[in-house]
């Protein structure tokens, strides 16, 4: 009962200073002597008073700027008196937080809350005014360290329109981008000045969520803008599976150009401002980079990881290998800016991505393999030439060995590409016949080989199999030879095929000419001369029906290397020549035939010759020739 006996002459004492004094000096005076009088009342009207008259002061102050219709951080004396009001009251709130457990005290606390409360949100308005004005008025190719302007990274691509249209639009792509060195001005130094001093109050008043979503959303619109005018489409995965290939073909083009921009030059550039608006506040400044880069990231990585996971056909090797190259490269840039607590996440689904990509192509050769399986051994090359597979085969690995370093990588798996990586792209050309490459590269080469034998069976003549197989090998060895691929098979591979040619050729002349040649010998067994011309004589003629039926069947046959048909011809005529002259030398000497010997010789040395020089040729539309 005494307490509230106190309680109640305590309002009264209020209510009478309050009353009597017509200022805050004259009421803090009345409060002064009602304290005087009794000891018992010192404290209590005494504690919560300055607490009251200060807090009633400073929301005279904030009011006004609350209720400014304009904006406050157009007149810089304005903004100034605002931010130091604000310091005022976080000042007070501060100090009297520990005395919070009175409830005198935390009633008026409450009321310094809401006041709080009013002025973040009046600034974090002042802060999204401040960024978007900033960013209407920002020339996207501004940048810094010299080099070429952003701007020269975009182009316009005149779109068609329709003929009642008479606005021309356009499409802004990317150019070719050879200097990442630059760094945009996003924001004016000042603006950024001015972001700053209104985020270290929101951020010291508790709202520090509030205003990195007041940052975030501004430039993540930026950032939107500036892929969407390097030509990057907003494509779900969905919609980047079921295009065309030659659209995506473009898209990919896009793409990687899109990306290695963002993250050399856009997001660094973010990553900086970011960092000077929120300087000193660390945990801050990464959640908002996080904000602001998350949807552009997560729409170039969304793009990569569409194209991982699309058809394996292998013709779509190579631009997969510039979407993984593009991945591996920028690694090192996703490592420095998406490291923190709150990117990490971005950083790892990077990584998984570029190793998914890395399956893909393993898949696309798992396929390759599998189309040379499937090959059917059907109808023959017309004259034993190049097979459309042998020279799809060796034409794919070659220009697949192009990236050999990128495809070392893939077959050997590298976990993560960090410096070490860096200098292993830049190894040098040492042995690597032992290397994971090189072993699928070989099992390709044998899988081709097996499917070409098997097709080589077709053929019933069997000088046609060996001009066959001798044609492939050789388009195969030399393949090998002038490209990368001869670093990865190795020198004894390559001897190895190599001597399969002159198999081939060896068996081409056994089956072709042996029975040519085994007419032309001559039986030195006794014989009379008569007998010795008639054997002569049927001999010669049988050579030359043998001769022209080769001749005439052989011409339209192909051996696609100059060099090897060179050989081919200089050995049927270096072996078959000699013995020719020798047969009709003894026929000639023949006493009872040498009268009559021009009769029956058809051919002279230098004609043998001559038809002989026209082998291989091929025919009209028998195909075969290289490529």
């Amino acid at each position: 009962m005494a307490e509230n006996g106190e309680e109640k002459l305590i309002a009264v004492a209020r209510h009478i200073a309050k009353t009597l004094g017509h200022t805050d000096t004259m009421t803090d005076d009345i409060l002064q002597i009602f304290s005087n009088f009794d000891n018992r009342f010192r404290k209590k009207l005494t504690d919560d008073q300055p607490l009251e008259r200060t807090l009633k002061s400073l929301h005279r102050q904030i009011s006004r700027h609350l209720s400014a219709q304009h904006h406050i951080w157009s007149d810089s004396a304005e903004s100034a008196a605002f931010l130091d009001s604000v310091d005022q009251l976080l000042a007070v709130i501060h100090e009297w937080n520990p005395m919070a457990n009175d409830k005198s005290v935390s009633v008026s606390l409450d009321k310094a809350d809401d006041l709080l409360q009013q002025a973040m949100f009046r600034l974090q308005d002042e802060f999204t005014t401040l960024m978007q004005r900033a960013s209407e008025s920002v020339d996207l190719t501004r940048h810094q360290n010299g080099g070429n302007n952003l701007g020269d990274y975009y182009e316009s691509e005149e779109e068609e329109v329709d003929d009642d249209d008479d606005d021309d639009d356009e499409i802004p792509i990317a150019h070719p981008v050879t200097d990442y060195g630059i760094l945009i001005e996003a924001l004016p130094a000042g603006i950024i000045s001015d972001l700053h001093e209104i985020a270290k109050r929101m951020v010291a008043a508790g709202y520090e969520k509030e205003c990195s979503h007041a940052y975030s959303v501004s430039r993540r619109e930026f950032l939107e803008e500036s892929l969407s005018r390097l030509g990057l489409q907003k494509l779900s995965m969905d919609q980047v599976q079921k295009m065309q290939w030659n659209e995506l073909e473009d898209e990919i083009e896009k793409w990687v150009k899109a990306v290695n921009v963002a993250l050399r030059i856009l997001f660094p550039s973010e990553r900086r401002l970011c960092d000077r608006v929120f300087f000193g506040f660390n945990s801050v400044s990464d959640l908002s980079f996080m904000e602001v880069s998350r949807g552009s990231t997560i729409q170039l990585l969304n793009f990569a990881d569409a194209v991982a996971i699309s058809s394996r056909a292998p013709e779509r090797l190579f631009k997969v290998l510039d979407v993984y190259e593009a991945l591996r490269d920028l690694m090192p840039e996703f490592e420095l800016m998406f490291s923190d607590q709150y990117c990490v996440l971005l950083r790892n689904e990077a990584l998984a991505i570029w190793r998914r990509l890395g399956e893909a192509i393993r898949g696309i050769f798992m396929e390759l393999e599998n189309l040379i399986r499937r090959d059917p051994a059907k109808t023959p090359v017309p004259g034993g030439g190049l097979h459309p597979i042998t020279r799809y085969v060796m034409n794919y690995i070659r220009a697949a060995c192009r990236s050999r370093i990128t495809l070392e990588q893939v077959f050997e798996e590298i976990v993560v590409p960090s410096a070490s990586a860096v200098d292993y792209r830049d190894g040098d050309d040492r042995a690597l016949s032992s290397s994971s490459l090189a072993v699928q590269m070989a099992w390709i080469m044998e899988l081709l080989e097996s499917n070409l034998e098997a097709k080589s069976k077709i053929y019933k003549d069997s000088a046609l199999l060996a001009v066959f197989m001798m044609n492939n090998e050789r388009y195969i060895v030399q393949k090998v030879k002038d490209s990368e691929l001869g670093l990865l098979l190795g020198d004894d591979w390559i001897r190895k095929h190599a001597a399969k040619v002159k198999q081939y050729h060896v068996s081409y002349h056994r089956s072709s000419w042996s029975k040519v040649s085994g007419v032309l010998k001559i039986d030195n067994n006794a014989m009379s001369p008569t007998g010795a011309s008639r054997s002569l004589k049927e001999k010669l003629k049988l050579f030359n029906s043998y001769f022209e039926e080769i001749c005439k069947t052989q011409s339209t046959w192909i051996i696609f290397d100059e060099q090897l048909k060179e050989e081919l011809r200089n050995s049927v005529a270096g072996s078959l020549s000699p013995a020719y002259r020798n047969f009709i030398g003894r026929l000639q000497s023949n006493n009872n035939s040498g009268r009559y010997a021009e009769r029956h010789i058809k051919f002279s040395v230098e004609d043998l010759e001559a038809r002989i020089f026209e082998l291989f040729e091929g025919s009209s539309g028998s195909g075969g020739g290289r490529k």
